[in-house]
């Protein structure tokens, strides 16, 4: 490469002396020629090397090489040219020399690449990998509409061109945008707006719906639309669910009540996050579920120095390890079988790991389990963190979050009770380690949701349950929660509950009713929904503040901040012992007599009759 390009430049300014001379140089002009050119490649290639054109291959040129290529073609000629002025006041030397010089070794030396890239790429994938329009016409091939004509719109097509063994062909956009009628996207048209999707005259084999925002009442729209047109239709993430906003083709997936949820993509301050957690040694507990593994998942971006992963299911601990090495992170993973309710185990985790930021997510949350376990609830949601918290405190931990739930908000049952004294003992122990709790609602996709409950019994063709026809509930995507958990502990300082803001609660007979929808039969005609009753410790409604906290606006528009009252950790910490006795008693009544003298708010409900 480095002699080709030598060559090149030395052709380049052959030629542009011939070409200003109208390849009738003088006799004197020859002279010049010779004493200058000797100079003339060395200086260039110098400037290649200095701006890394040869640390890359040419049949992967990209728009970043040949901006390269521009930078070292100006600087190498300004440099000759004020050379020449400095030692002659191009005295005898013609300066259109230069100038045709630079022009022309600016396209030879970008034009070689691209003809080198061009030549792998239609030896690779044939014409269609520069002109999707190419591809229309081969066999096999399935013809595709991608919903969206902007950012992750081109950035799919682009993956689609430079993927030919998927078998697709691009043949056009649909955006609902009128004003992008017409334009061009990479060579594919945008041949309509959104409410053509259904035109019998379009003729196409799937639909990949590539947005970067849409709302729930866009997304149902589409997706009706779609189920009008009987074609088979799938959905890209939006950027805020890919690490990193790298689109891959394998993160292609059918539509989910997610995707109807409608909640908007959350923009963090990457900066804040990467302040506490860049090159910092992490521990997140129940690294293994839903919440716990997708903060391993978003953390691991953020490039911490020792990612460490805490969890009591050896299969669960297993599993999001492997998971984590398939990911782009630099950082060392630590697997810690242990369970948070023994305190020589946790201390012997904080010695080892050392860790300067806790994330607590190890928690029981299922409600009707924890109802007839209250004691486990205890020893697992209150003594477990408490375990937690106190060895954070000892091992100087920086930052110590604690994911919460909005069942800690007056609440009817033992998990909620539980996690309420997890977020009051937590806010009381703040000190030269900042301990601060997020809370949110429901979490769609959560081993605790019953969005897979749905599932299977959408599986077996029905019946689907849900408990009462009013039943509603806030909810969020799983990585919304994990990635405004991050960015609480950024705006965090200590002693804080922050709540995430959930939008409007979602009435669970409406999502039952378009999860069967989207599993391609009709509610009620196709599978029956049976109103069974709400459970023991079941609310009607969910709330997220409670009497005598204020809600307070932060830096972010989806975290705010609860002013809660003040606490004394003596008397609490005393009564929390007593909780704990009880619990080692099995007696269920006494436990949530034990949870209301503790949290005066928490009203049991049985609505088991």
């Amino acid at each position: 490469m480095f002699g080709a390009d030598a060559f090149l430049v030395a052709a380049c300014y052959f030629v542009s002396f011939m070409i200003r001379f109208e390849f009738s140089p003088p006799g004197y002009e020859w002279e010049n020629l010779w004493r200058i050119l000797p100079w003339v490649i060395p200086v260039k290639m110098t400037a290649f090397v200095f701006f890394r054109l040869y640390r890359g291959l040419w049949r992967y040129t990209s728009l970043q090489d040949l901006w390269r290529i521009g930078q070292a073609v100006f600087s190498s000629s300004s440099i000759i040219v004020l050379a020449v002025l400095m030692l002659n006041r191009f005295h005898g030397v013609s300066r259109s020399v230069f100038l045709i010089d630079a022009v022309l070794t600016l396209m030879a030396i970008g034009g070689v690449r691209v003809a080198v890239r061009l030549y792998y790429s239609v030896k690779e994938g044939g014409m269609g990998r520069f002109f999707p329009l190419f591809l229309a016409d081969d066999r096999g091939r399935k013809r595709l509409i991608i919903v969206g004509a902007g950012n992750l719109g081109e950035k799919v097509l682009r993956e689609i061109i430079h993927n030919p063994s998927l078998r697709l062909t691009p043949i056009g956009f649909l955006d609902d945008s009128p004003a992008k009628v017409g334009l061009n996207i990479h060579g594919v048209p945008v041949i309509g707006t959104i409410d053509e999707l259904d035109d019998p005259s379009i003729e196409f084999d799937e639909i990949l719906i590539a947005m970067d925002t849409a709302g729930g009442e866009r997304m149902r729209r589409l997706v009706d639309l779609c189920e009008r047109s009987g074609k088979r239709y799938r959905t890209m993430p939006v950027m805020g669910e890919l690490i990193g906003g790298k689109v891959s083709l394998t993160a292609i997936r059918e539509v989910s009540l997610e995707d109807l949820l409608g909640r908007s993509e959350v923009v963090l301050d990457q900066a804040a996050i990467a302040g506490y957690l860049g090159g910092k040694r992490v521990l997140i507990t129940g690294a293994g579920g839903s919440i716990g593994s997708e903060l391993v998942r978003q953390a691991s971006r953020f490039q911490p120095s020792v990612l460490g992963l805490l969890d009591i299911s050896e299969f669960n601990l297993f599993k999001v390890g492997m998971d984590y090495r398939h990911l782009a992170s630099q950082a060392t993973a630590r697997e810690f079988l242990a369970d948070i309710r023994n305190r020589e185990s946790m201390d012997r985790v904080f010695r080892e790991l050392r860790p300067q930021v806790v994330f607590h997510a190890a928690a029981y949350k299922h409600v009707f389990m924890q109802e007839t376990h209250p004691w486990e609830a205890v020893l697992n949601n209150v003594l477990g963190t408490r375990i937690v918290a106190e060895t954070a405190r000892d091992h100087q931990v920086e930052r110590f979050v604690l994911v919460s739930t909005d069942k800690a908000v007056r609440p009817t049952n033992v998990m909620g009770a539980t996690k309420r004294v997890a977020e009051m003992l937590v806010a009381c122990m703040n000190g030269s380690t900042q301990f601060m709790a997020v809370r949110f609602g429901n979490v769609m996709g959560s081993s605790g949701s019953v969005i897979p409950i749905f599932k299977e019994q959408i599986a077996r063709g029905g019946p689907v349950t849900v408990t009462h026809p009013e039943v509603t509930r806030y909810f969020m995507s799983v990585p919304e929660a994990a990635q405004l958990i991050l960015q609480a502990g950024a705006i965090g300082r200590g002693g804080e509950i922050f709540i995430l803001e959930m939008g409007d609660p979602v009435r669970v007979l409406d999502m039952a009713r378009d999860l069967i929808r989207l599993h391609g039969w009709e509610p009620e005609r196709d599978i029956p929904i049976e109103f069974i009753g709400l459970r023991s410790g079941e609310k009607l409604y969910e709330e997220l503040i409670t009497e005598g906290e204020g809600i307070m606006p932060t830096g972010h528009d989806k975290i705010m901040v609860l002013r809660g009252n003040e606490c004394a950790i003596e008397p609490l910490i005393e009564k929390i012992d007593g909780l704990i006795v009880t619990a080692a008693t099995y007696d269920a009544e006494a436990i949530r007599d034990g949870l209301k003298g503790i949290v005066p708010e928490y009203a049991p409900e049985n609505n088991s009759d």
